[in-house]
């Protein structure tokens, strides 16, 4: 407890430096990322794995050579070879995308977080790698008094000469001059002769260098390097440039300073005011704030990050950032089948997944219906995604917000009040309906990539609230006579860190109704009982879902959100209201992916706070883009295809032609550990997939036909002559 005699001096000085040097690892991690920000507009989420590689890149050097001259040479060496790195990246995956939507490098980085995470555990396993430092830079420092870590000295004073050396340079030299003139208008600097795209390189790789820096100094002052820090830090990272302004050095620092000192001392801190000359009762508010804030740790940032995109998305000290380039690339609309073929192809399609559990035990186990219902499942979350984001524009990386909400809120009313499914259901789409209008209001008032930070904030919101709402619940009662505390305990919320578990369900309301397990279907050999039944009712909800938010797509509405889609100003002049609109079609897909989150924690009964982290967000975005958005049909395709290729990766199932093959040759082995090496880390192979089709093949698979219509000679091209579509969704 900290008991201070004056105003002003409740901020202990240990918390104080502290936070300042948290603070300066935030300020290198988000220079590097504000600064390729505003030089190239580009966002880019594989920053973390960036720092993350500094760190063990500098753990690899540090271990042969000791923690003395290995730890300096680590300092310049793991950040000369991560800025290496960052000049591929720019080179070969982000510059081919100069002039498409902005938000198309926020795809193309996510797919590099799964590369470069799993290929961090390739080369360096899953085991903590010790990371040494000086022997003069450990034990701690006496100063007036107080003893204090001389470590923490060296990362203040360090990253404080770094930082203001990157200024310098980009302030006082003609490097910096034509970094600062390219960011502001880069056409004028192509006229003048200068090849601003070496420049970009060379911005990607610094960046890149000063990630490095962060995560060598960060890890090095915990001792060891372990997996998964660059998916703890980046959202952190993102939390700073946007409330320094994206792009603005200036707010970096600010803001990694800011946030730093803000962590580690008032939200921190266990913190009670008193003065002398003032009664205890008129600072009980004042006192009650701190306390307030002490359990809202981990989310005030998100709270400060939300209101400043409200109320001033180009952040304290950032300019207003204008999307440049062209416009998110929809799926294919005709190609070489007519709309009617499609629908045929569709209705087999159907009939084909109606006939998956008529084979269980003569053709496959169950397994293969399990995983066909968590296709289905995730393809209602993929086409809710695509309604908002293929038919506006809009890019949400926060849509595990509804799936976390369907999921939470159907398993709390089953697991405290209700077994009725129908209870649930109808609980989970009302708050989910809310929820999406509510976020819905407050993110349509930006766009581009505030948007897409805004709607990611929402979610981490979200996500961390859930191991406190119990706790909260139970304060609540504890302080008022409204509730019951004994009564707030026997009920669980969320559950907290291990999450809800265990719930049934029946399918009816009051008590009448009966359990999947208890009825059965006899067809031939096969019986359908329990989860069988479960996977038709899960097809059933898909294709009721696809037909429902189809015809809404071929309504006036749906023409108006294409119409804002292709040209959102020649909208407004017509007299409709795009962000009207917009917000609407928000709420339409928040309730289909809260309802896709209804059936994954019926499915499984279980749920817990994993099933809302951001990379699920990435995901959803990556199966519609595999797929193809503004189609419907697309991102259902795009989900089956991630699961199927997870599985066959994970099976080694497409290395079996060439196990067998090897093992003819003598050489089966090596193809073996190739093929078990490829199973473990599915991520790096997927992202791989990914990366190419945002690069190569941005209208997703849907537009594969057309594209190879364009390459057949001109004698063996199908007839052009194929009837329009009707306005709206596709078939």
């Amino acid at each position: 407890m900290l008991d201070v005699l004056s105003a002003g001096s409740f901020i202990s000085v240990q918390g104080l430096l502290d936070g300042l040097t948290v603070g300066m690892v935030y300020v290198l991690l988000a220079a590097g990322l504000s600064v390729i920000f505003g030089v190239m507009h580009v966002i880019n989420f594989a920053h973390g794995e960036l720092y993350a590689f500094g760190a063990y890149f500098a753990a690899a050097i540090v271990t042969p050579l000791g923690g003395g001259l290995g730890f300096y040479v680590a300092l310049v060496v793991a950040p000369l070879l991560v800025g290496v790195m960052g000049v591929a990246i720019e080179r070969f995956t982000v510059r081919p995308l100069y002039g498409r939507d902005p938000l198309y490098h926020i795809l193309l980085t996510f797919g590099l977080v799964l590369v470069l995470n799993d290929l961090i555990k390739l080369i360096w396993g899953t085991s903590p790698r010790r990371i040494a430092r000086p022997d003069y830079l450990t034990g701690t420092v006496d100063v007036l008094g107080a003893t204090f870590s001389r470590y923490s000295f060296f990362i203040i004073g360090f990253g404080g000469a770094l930082a203001l050396g990157v200024w310098a340079l980009l302030k006082y030299t003609r490097y910096g001059l034509i970094i600062r003139a390219g960011a502001q208008d880069r056409r004028m600097v192509r006229n003048l002769g200068i090849s601003i795209d070496r420049y970009y390189s060379l911005v990607f790789g610094a960046g890149a260098a000063l990630a490095a820096v962060a995560g060598i100094v960060f890890t090095a002052g915990r001792g060891q390097v372990v997996p998964g820090i660059g998916f703890d830090i980046i959202i952190a990272a993102f939390v700073i440039v946007v409330l320094g302004g994206l792009g603005s050095f200036r707010g970096a620092v600010v803001g990694g300073l800011g946030v730093g000192v803000l962590q580690e001392t008032i939200i921190n801190a266990d913190i009670q005011i008193s003065l002398p000359l003032v009664p205890g009762g008129w600072l009980d508010p004042v006192n009650t704030g701190f306390e307030l804030l002490g359990q809202l740790e981990g989310m005030v940032i998100f709270v400060l990050m939300i209101g400043v995109l409200i109320a001033r998305p180009r952040g304290l000290f950032g300019s207003e950032f204008e999307d440049e380039g062209g416009e998110l690339l929809t799926g294919s609309t005709g190609g070489l089948l007519a709309p009617d073929t499609r629908f045929k192809l569709g209705a087999v399609m159907i009939v084909l997944l109606a006939l998956v559990p008529l084979g269980v035990d003569w053709l496959y186990s169950t397994f293969m219906v399990t995983l066909v219902m968590r296709m289905l499942t995730w393809g209602l979350f993929a086409l809710a995604l695509d309604f908002i984001m293929g038919y506006t524009g809009l890019v949400s990386l926060g849509h595990a917000l509804f799936w976390g909400l369907g999921a939470y809120v159907s398993g709390a009313v089953l697991f405290n009040f209700s077994e009725s499914v129908f209870v649930a259901a109808a609980a989970a789409l009302v708050v989910g309906g809310v929820v999406a209008w509510l976020v819905g209001y407050f993110s349509i008032r930006v766009h581009g990539v505030y948007f897409a930070m805004i709607t990611l904030a929402f979610a981490e919101l979200f996500h961390t609230s859930l191991t406190k709402i119990d706790g909260w619940v139970v304060g609540f009662c504890e302080t008022t006579p409204v509730c019951s505390a004994e009564a707030a305990r026997d009920i669980q919320l969320t559950g907290g860190s291990e999450g809800l578990f265990g719930f049934s369900s029946y399918w009816g309301l009051g008590g009448m109704g009966v359990e999947l397990e208890e009825i059965g279907v006899f067809l031939g050999p096969v019986t359908l009982t329990g989860d069988l039944l479960l996977y038709y009712i899960v097809l059933a909800v898909l294709i009721m879902s696809f037909l429902i938010t189809r015809r809404m797509l071929q309504s006036p509405f749906g023409a108006v959100l294409k119409g804002i889609r292709e040209n959102e100003q020649r909208v407004r002049f017509l007299g409709y209201d795009p962000t009207v609109y917009k917000r609407r079609a928000f709420v339409v897909s928040g309730i289909f992916a809260t309802l896709a989150g209804v059936i994954f924690a019926i499915n499984e009964s279980f749920v817990a706070p994993s099933a809302v982290e951001w990379l699920k967000s990435g995901e959803v975005v990556v199966m519609v883009i595999l797929g193809g958005m503004g189609t419907l049909f697309g991102p259902i395709l795009g989900a089956f295809t991630f699961f199927g290729l997870e599985q066959l990766l994970q099976e080694q199932t497409l290395f079996e032609p060439f196990i067998w093959l090897g093992s003819m040759l003598g050489v089966g082995g090596p193809i073996e550990g190739v093929a078990g090496t490829v199973a473990e880390r599915w991520r790096l192979f997927l992202g791989l997939t990914f990366v190419v089709f945002v690069i190569f093949l941005p209208r997703g698979m849907v537009s594969l036909p057309e594209l190879f219509r364009e390459r057949l000679p001109p004698r063996f091209k199908p007839s052009t002559n194929v009837p329009a579509e009707p306005e709206g969704g596709d078939d």
